[in-house]
């Protein structure tokens, strides 16, 4: 299965090992509650699922690399206990707890939460000393004496043995007693995660093009070669940041990521191109409405991975400016409900400062045990530290402008606050007017061929252009994705989706 079907199974049956009966009771003993083995190609997104899931069901993380563990600080040290059997006494040996078991009591003493995943990573690349209580923790869910608390799931994941020659097997005992699930890279859900998260456009639209460079391993007489979906993220991050330095990266910089030399060139000479299209056809005039008759000919008149690159850039900008208004809703939405608290808390006749400032500590500590709890993903760590500083802002003002009646201060968040909705509905504004002028320029350069097609369908993956245009509505996707519904076109995509999601199905079923 690909790894968004791995992250749905694995949530199913997180749900499942935690559901309890009327008395509190699990409703699947622990002892029957078999670990997760999770075996697939590097760099799929093993863990970023975990973290994923562990934000999305409110549990605990807990996430070891196990190679880097020896046998002492996985099992415990042993010590001499005296112990009286029949009378006599005996030196008996126990061991101190494990590092990994202490660490789950640590999350549970600093978060409150009582259960969560233990997570496991490279679980079949362990030294030979740890090997055996490894399979024994699997097994038994304890290292040495002590066991793992209930409500903890235990994950563990690996690679196949043809992606590391280090792996060990497992034998039948404990596969028997694991619940294996095996992953698949899958381009399509890496994009859609890909958009999700905002990674650089010229990595989603260059694998658009040459998707057989998105996952590859190969043994070459120069030792392994290979390009993987972490790879890619991770390229991307840099690209992102190296623009803003005004930095440019070089095939050699492309090269210590994505470890395949000719995959690494193609893209380094894409992403050369990519920056020349962006000047060559003013991709920020043409959101401004302010093309040129040129640049339509010389568009119509392009290869066609070169429009799927203009394209990509043009979605790309799109996708950005979507995301930032959907933040700034989330913000909007978020200090409401802080700026509630702050209205009741005045009732208390504390200072205006001071409630503000117990507000934004409360938001701090909560931020706190998310992180500890492996909780926080970037887009919901951004969007806590933005209300934070808005709060603490709001704060400085009061101090500054000498407001403490209550009722002045409340009038003055108000005006504050009216403000970040006024942002809100300009930033919204400015979002649709580019929409509406990306859609003009294609129907000018392409009429209604498949470019449009595509590019519809691209809106409607995005997460944040689809709730967009659901949110503040679009006149010519409506059109366009209408005329989508009943032309061949339309026809075609609706049975190659329902094609696919076919042999999805009969996969699972397999």
């Amino acid at each position: 299965m690909n790894i968004k079907q791995a992250k749905q199974e694995i949530a199913n049956t997180l749900k499942a090992y935690l559901a309890k009966d009327s008395l509190g009771n699990y409703l699947i003993p622990p002892v029957r509650q078999r670990p997760i083995l999770l075996m697939g190609p590097p760099g799929v997104g093993k863990t970023q699922i975990m973290e994923q899931i562990a934000a999305e069901t409110g549990v605990g993380l807990v996430a070891y690399t196990i190679t880097h563990h020896t046998r002492q600080s996985a099992v415990g040290l042993p010590f001499i206990e005296k112990r009286m059997y029949g009378g006599e006494a005996y030196s008996v040996t126990e061991y101190t707890m494990s590092e990994i078991l202490a660490a789950v009591y640590n999350l549970m003493e600093s978060t409150g939460l009582r259960e969560g995943i233990l997570f496991l990573d490279e679980i079949n690349c362990v030294s030979e000393t740890l090997a055996p209580m490894m399979l024994q923790f699997l097994q038994c869910k304890t290292f040495g004496n002590q066991r793992l608390p209930e409500g903890w799931l235990i994950a563990a994941a690996g690679n196949p043995p043809e992606y590391n020659r280090s792996v060990r097997d497992f034998d039948v005992v404990t596969l028997d007693r694991v619940k294996r699930i095996d992953v698949q890279e899958d381009f399509a859900v890496w994009k859609e995660y890909a958009r999700q998260k905002g990674l650089h456009g010229a990595v989603v639209s260059y694998l658009d093009i040459k998707k057989e460079n998105f996952y590859r391993v190969e043994t070459t007489a120069e030792g392994i070669q290979f390009a993987t979906a972490r790879g890619w993220e991770d390229l991307s991050e840099l690209l992102t940041v190296y623009e803003s330095l005004g930095l440019r990266a070089g095939w050699e910089v492309v090269g210590q990521y994505i470890q395949l030399p000719r995959v690494a060139r193609d893209f380094a000479n894409y992403l050369e191109l990519y920056h020349k299209y962006r000047k060559i056809y003013h991709v920020e005039e043409i959101l401004k409405g302010a093309w040129r008759p040129i640049t339509v000919r010389e568009l119509r008149a392009a290869p066609f991975d070169e429009k799927l690159s203009v394209m990509g850039l043009l979605l790309s900008r799109l996708f950005e400016a979507a995301r930032d208004v959907r933040r700034q809703d989330a913000l909007c939405e978020s200090l409401h409900g802080a700026l509630t608290d702050f209205k009741g808390a005045l009732a208390s006749r504390k200072p205006p400062q001071e409630i503000l400032e117990a507000l934004a500590l409360s938001r701090r500590e909560e931020l706190k045990r998310a992180r500890n709890a492996g909780q926080m993903e970037k887009q919901r760590q951004t969007l806590a530290q933005m209300e934070i500083n808005v709060l603490e802002d709001y704060r400085r003002r009061l101090v500054e402008e000498g407001l403490t009646a209550p009722e002045a201060a409340m009038e003055a968040i108000r005006d504050w606050f009216g403000r970040e909705v006024e942002k809100r509905a300009g930033e919204a504004e400015e979002t649709r007017t580019q929409l509406d002028h990306a859609f003009a320029f294609l129907e000018e350069t392409f009429r209604q061929g498949q470019e449009l097609v595509i590019f519809v369908t691209e809106l409607t993956a995005s997460a944040d252009t689809s709730w967009f245009i659901e949110t503040f509505g679009c006149d010519a996707y409506f059109r366009h994705n209408r005329e989508l519904l009943f032309d061949d076109t339309g026809r075609r995509i609706r049975e190659e989706i329902i094609a696919a999601k076919t042999a999805e199905q009969e996969e699972g079923h397999e």
